[in-house]
């Protein structure tokens, strides 16, 4: 009998662990931000909106591979959970043209940052998991805060030891 409540209480907590992973339990209009922050923890950026509301960014999984955009409107209500690494994200991206602001709009806080001093760039880094394979994506700003480069690259340092198992 204790073996059966014990797999009831972990079979429970990892239902509960995956409902607050994606925020996939929010239902728009409904849910509010004090909701979304309770289920899915402190978000790791908040940024306000023009006219009221704000997003909140989830960077999930290793490294941070999926990040979740919780849109809340200015009523407080969730309107939306999305994913943000998405290829359809990235296809927004205008080189000499989109700002600093927006990436960081579109995609939440990069993972990591770099310098590039002679090159007078700065560069975001952002891991994304695909159905295929892990990716890094590069977004590389000149000191005007203008997207100047752009890379998908496979991560291999993310692939376990002898290689990928995933279809390629």
């Amino acid at each position: 009998m204790k073996t059966l409540y014990v797999a009831t209480c972990l079979a429970a907590g990892l239902l509960a662990g995956c409902a607050s992973y994606s925020g996939s339990s929010l239902v728009a209009g409904k849910s509010t931000a004090a909701e979304a922050e309770a289920l899915m923890g402190k978000p790791a950026e908040r940024v306000e909106k023009p006219g009221g509301g704000s997003v909140l960014y989830y960077p999930r999984g290793p490294a941070g591979r999926e990040t979740y955009a919780v849109l809340i409107g200015a009523d407080g209500k969730v309107q939306a959970v999305e994913q943000r690494l998405t290829d359809g994200n990235i296809a927004k991206l205008v080189l000499g043209t989109t700002t600093a602001r927006e990436v960081r709009e579109l995609f939440g806080p990069p993972a990591h940052t770099a310098q590039l001093p002679r090159r007078e760039r700065e560069v975001w880094e952002y891991p994304m998991d695909t159905t295929a394979m892990p990716y890094v994506l590069y977004v590389q700003l000149s000191s005007d805060g203008i997207v100047r480069e752009v890379f998908k690259i496979k991560d291999y340092a993310a692939e376990p030891p002898g290689g990928s198992d995933r279809i390629k």
